[in-house]
């Protein structure tokens, strides 16, 4: 039985965990070296189970724990060759840190198998994951984009698990505090996925037998776990469709560890 679920996850920081038989891999850690650790712990799992680290882009709320958990247990880090080289040149990772590009091809990762995807962000050059356990389950996460590509649906589609962001609320957004500027950028095809946007895409998976979800980096100021859940709900009694008895959709938490999804 394989196991996932997010340490934590929002504006303020992301991890996500997929661990099988004891053995672990996380993708991105931005908040502090010892909360992770914390988090690892409520789970079973402590930092001699990993078996590396999967970075998704360069920002702050993905990658702020990782200097200090990487001089402590170097295990390596994987993701695009222009990220790596942007938290080396920036000293947001040690010196010595085994930095390992994995665009391109597919990376066994102790015994997992990690296929990277290009994701439309802000950023030097993100990407998503699907990673494939040891006894062959699937796992996808895509979780900082401004829309869905047909790469990414390619990746997302039959996995058993899928992390996808739903960050805003679109009326929360426009009728916010941020600056215009700002407001346009998470709404633009290199910010975030809308509520409405990653509901339709929940729906084109599910028609394909996709039935476990996690509705990720849920933002503090521009929407609410139950929103965004209720636009899957609505989403899919607009589409006729009734999820099957063991379809899950559930929302991360920001600051703790969300309810683990065994798949």
């Amino acid at each position: 039985m394989a196991r996932f679920t997010t340490l934590y996850s929002g504006s303020s920081g992301n991890c996500a965990v997929v661990e099988e038989a004891g053995r672990c891999l996380l993708v991105d850690m931005g908040k502090s070296c010892r909360l992770t650790q914390n988090a690892l712990k409520e789970l079973g799992l402590f930092p001699q189970s990993l078996d590396g680290i999967l970075i998704t882009h360069e920002h702050s709320d993905h990658v702020g724990g990782l200097a200090i958990f990487l001089k402590h247990h170097p295990v390596p880090l994987y993701g695009s060759a222009a990220t790596l080289q942007y938290l080396a040149a920036h000293g947001l990772v040690p010196e010595n840190a085994r930095l390992v590009d994995i665009d391109g091809r597919t990376e066994a990762v102790g015994g997992f198998s990690v296929q990277s995807f290009e994701t439309s962000h802000d950023s030097v050059a993100c990407r998503g994951y699907r990673i494939t356990t040891p006894s062959g389950k699937v796992v996808s996460i895509a979780t900082d984009l401004g829309f869905v590509s047909g790469e990414v649906l390619a990746n997302l589609l039959l996995a058993d698990v899928v992390a996808l962001e739903a960050n805003y609320d679109e009326r929360m957004l426009m009728l916010g505090p941020y600056p215009r500027m700002l407001k346009t950028r998470i709404a633009s095809h290199r910010g975030h996925l809308s509520n409405d946007e990653s509901a339709q895409t929940l729906v084109r998976l599910m028609e394909n037998g996709c039935e476990k979800f996690m509705l990720c980096h849920i933002s503090q100021e521009n929407n609410t776990p139950e929103l965004a859940l209720e636009s899957v709900r609505m989403a899919l009694l607009n589409a006729g469709l009734v999820p099957g008895a063991g379809c899950i959709v559930q929302a991360a938490r920001r600051h703790e560890v969300s309810p683990v999804i065994e798949f």
